[in-house]
């Protein structure tokens, strides 16, 4: 395939070309977690399956750290690329390796410091909290594999080779799932055996995932000057930092929103933790539509070609409507045998109430989340942060008010209640920045 089939083949066939690897290698991903949750909820207890749940919020603000920094490189690399300067592609490929490797080992110390007392903050319930202690632990040993593993799959996803990292998924996923069964169903290790699973499977997805760069920019090695390039780490900075701030944000304010559920007790933490991970296997596809508009048009705008730009945002929203159509049939008819997948046949008769009740309402609404992120992609992939920040950041204001002061008096279902409305706005504020034409000259 060319490389550079994102600035000269259809927009809605490029677009598709790049996009569909990534929502299979994104499912993937989401199967590492989904793995966890399914072993120890079917094979341990429900309260093993609500300590991971509850975890889950709070590494998920390193997740989104890791993803706003890939997002840095992919935006500077794929336009690089598209305007053919290798040089710089290369400087800033190797500046943002170097750069997230640090601080991801930072943030891992962090996390080891003061994991359990951030769990405790969040009112984990008293029976799990060690459970969920545990796994935190063992999960901040492996936060620089996660680091360096999304940065690689930036890389590769800028440059238009996004099978790689697909590819990568597949073998780390089902290594993970081989893993997580052998170690809490066959020797008895509970959640700390899920986590060491996750843990080692990332870690050979790096080793692979870093020696495929390698060999993939050999082809460049003429034009590294230097690995490390200040000015190539500011220009990252640029987009990185306010998509890095906004991603963290957004997890952060999921923490609050966390802090509430985990008020209500295990068993509806057991039910919420089910629906979460379902609901992110839904917005898998909406993400990737994101991040592929992120690529197509940092390499469209980097080879002055806006107007395809235009032609590929719709191409990417009639993607949208087609997913979230699917998604919503899924979750209509199959609501409850979903649930079971992960409490199995012992859950208690709240957590079902609660996993089900969550699916069956989001299931009209995810089309709103394709439609912002597709938007975000584009003002993202032009560099135009200032409204793509001020979106996303009202968006979580929406839903951490609604659930901190409506939860505890009219119940937990004003939780997802806020979700959609979010959601919405968030859209809305994208799409008025989008109609201004402004993104066309912001990279120039």
């Amino acid at each position: 395939m060319d490389k550079e089939y994102l600035i000269h083949d259809k927009p809605a066939k490029a677009l598709a070309a790049f996009t569909v690897p990534m929502i299979i290698g994104n499912f993937f991903q989401q199967f590492y977690t989904m793995a966890d949750s399914v072993i120890v909820g079917r094979f341990v207890s429900e309260d093993a399956l609500a300590a991971i749940g509850a975890s889950y919020s709070f590494t998920n603000v390193f997740i989104c750290v890791a993803i706003g920094g890939g997002v840095g490189a992919a935006v500077i690399t794929g336009h690089y690329l598209g305007s053919r300067n290798y040089q710089k592609m290369v400087q800033s490929a190797t500046t943002a390796l170097l750069s997230f490797l640090c601080l991801s080992v930072l943030l891992s110390a962090i996390g080891l410091i003061f994991g359990r007392s951030f769990m405790t903050y969040l009112n984990t319930p008293e029976n799990i909290l060690d459970m969920a202690t545990d796994y935190l632990n063992i999960y901040f040993w492996g936060l620089p594999f996660l680091f360096m593993y999304n940065v690689i799959s930036a890389i590769f996803n800028a440059i238009g080779k996004s099978r790689i990292p697909l590819y990568l998924l597949i073998f780390s996923s089902l290594l993970n799932i081989l893993l997580a069964i052998f170690m809490v169903y066959h020797l008895g290790l509970g959640v700390p055996g899920a986590a060491w699973a996750t843990f080692i499977a990332q870690g050979v997805s790096v080793l692979l995932s870093a020696l495929l760069l390698f060999r993939e920019f050999k082809k460049y090695a003429s034009y590294l000057q230097k690995p490390f390039d200040p000015l190539a780490l500011s220009e990252m900075s640029k987009v990185a930092l306010p998509s890095i701030l906004q991603q963290s944000t957004v997890a952060i304010g999921m923490l609050l929103v966390q802090s509430v559920v985990n008020s209500f007790g295990s068993e509806v933490l057991a039910g919420f933790s089910s629906a979460m991970r379902v609901e992110s296997l839904c917005v898998v596809p909406m993400a990737a539509i994101g991040n592929a508009m992120s690529s197509y048009t940092a390499q469209n705008l980097g080879a002055g070609k806006a107007e395809r730009v235009r032609k590929g945002y719709h191409a990417a929203n009639l993607f949208v409507f087609l997913f979230a159509i699917s998604s919503c049939i899924i979750l209509e008819l199959f609501h409850t045998p979903i649930v079971r997948l992960f409490l199995g046949g012992g859950g208690t008769q709240l957590a079902y109430e609660t996993g089900t009740g969550y699916l069956r309402f989001m299931g009209f609404f995810f089309v709103l989340i394709g439609l912002k992120m597709s938007t975000d992609g584009l003002l993202r992939g032009a560099a135009d942060m200032k409204m793509f920040t001020i979106a996303n950041f009202t968006n979580l204001t929406i839903r951490v008010v609604m659930a901190v002061t409506l939860a505890p008096r009219f119940g937990i279902a004003m939780v997802w209640f806020a979700v959609p409305i979010g959601w919405l706005v968030n859209y809305i504020i994208s799409y008025f920045q989008y109609r201004t034409g402004k993104w066309k000259t912001i990279l120039h």
